[in-house]
């Protein structure tokens, strides 16, 4: 298979992929548990280099007192692979595919107007375990072990073929592979990798060596159940109070209203606020944000402080630094629409202070909050 179409092959699925995520603009990790058992399939391709034993070929071509006197190796081509897997957990996920590691070979001349030219290629499929340490929702690393099936087909001419016992010789082995890469997620349905594979093959004159792939590809998560919007829970608006009047001739006379010490708390979903794994507040956070201010017209505001929360998800430190640029992304706002940013504190709990249960998507979506607690005077 040319470069072309290999590349045409991989480029024709990441198409088909990215167009079916056209309608997940706005896309939130709100899945684990699928993610984390879902089906996969994916297409790498990239550049391939073969390291093959070429010392017994040499050997066998200066046999009988001929001089070797020209050697060249060519070593690259492109290598492709398709593969399908099974999300075990988190961390673990088994891999099956095809591969085709391209083609290698090499010419030679030797005294007496001697030449042997030889090309080898390799294909077969392969069975991985692959093992994923996340470093954030977004980027994680992994590596493989497992086996590789490869079919090694060479094909000698010149006018030395004597140097080897068969022209056209295949051979089938199976073999270690081993590799490790980088994987960036678009979405929880669709990633981009980068990896380095070593295939371990022999080829069909007994020679042993390796196969190294270095690729890119995409891989898509089957079956991802549609996202649901989370509501912002919505504070219950505060009882009618209904004034008794006594008759007017008991009334005592009427005092001026007191301002009443008040504490009001308001909770907003995350997600009602900001863009997935984003600190920038949305048009509809800022309109939420906006009817919180209009609650409090008539109060004298002492004090207003912002906490930011995370789920679980990710790792202690990048949570803390999450919530805390939501909390002060949201003090900005407020400061802009006129409240005293020396009244305005913020706070960043990360997941420190889960709501709910954090094993469950509806519990992580309750975790992912900012709180607005406003201390004042009511007139």
């Amino acid at each position: 298979m040319t470069f072309t179409k290999k590349a045409g092959l991989v480029g024709a699925i990441g198409c088909a992929l990215v167009a079916g995520q056209a309608t997940a603009a706005d896309d939130v990790f709100i899945n684990p548990e699928w993610a984390n058992s879902a089906w996969y399939v994916g297409g790498n391709v990239g550049q391939s280099r073969a390291n093959i034993d070429d010392v017994r070929l040499i050997r066998s071509l200066t046999a009988n007192g001929a001089a070797l006197t020209n050697f060249t190796a060519d070593e690259k081509d492109v290598g492709y692979k398709l593969y399908v897997g099974k999300q075990l957990n988190q961390y673990f996920a088994v891999e099956a595919g095809l591969f085709d590691l391209g083609k290698f070979g090499f010419k030679s001349t030797t005294t007496q107007n001697g030449t042997l030219n030889g090309e080898a290629g390799f294909r077969g499929a392969n069975l991985d375990l692959v093992a994923q340490v996340p470093l954030s929702q977004r980027f994680s690393v992994f590596g493989r072990a497992g086996m590789n099936y490869a079919k090694a087909t060479t094909r000698f001419n010149g006018n030395r073929l004597f140097a080897v016992t068969n022209p056209s010789p295949s051979e089938r082995k199976l073999n270690a592979k081993a590799g490790f890469g980088l994987e960036y997620k678009f979405s929880e349905a669709l990633a981009l990798r980068g990896e380095v594979e070593r295939y371990r093959v022999n080829d069909a004159v007994g020679n042993r060596g390796d196969v190294d792939l270095f690729s890119v590809g995409l891989v898509y998560k089957i079956g991802r159940p549609a996202a649901r919007p989370v509501a912002a829970p919505v504070e219950p608006p505060p009882p009618a109070v209904v004034p008794t009047v006594a008759p007017a001739a008991a009334q005592p006379p009427v005092e001026p209203a007191k301002p009443v010490p008040t504490s009001e708390k308001t909770t907003f979903s995350a997600e009602a606020l900001f863009a997935f794994d984003s600190a920038v507040l949305r048009p509809a956070g800022k309109a939420s944000l906006d009817e919180l201010l209009g609650k409090l017209q008539g109060m004298d505001t002492d004090v207003m402080i912002t906490v930011g929360h995370t789920d679980s998800i990710g790792s202690n430190a990048y949570n803390e630094k999450l919530s805390l640029r939501r909390a002060a992304s949201v003090k900005t706002y407020l400061v802009s629409k006129g409240i005293d940013a020396a009244r305005v504190y913020t706070e960043g709990k990360g997941e420190t202070q889960p709501v709910a249960d954090n094993k469950t998507a509806e519990g992580r979506a309750k975790n992912r909050r900012v709180t607005v607690e406003v201390v004042g005077m009511r007139r």
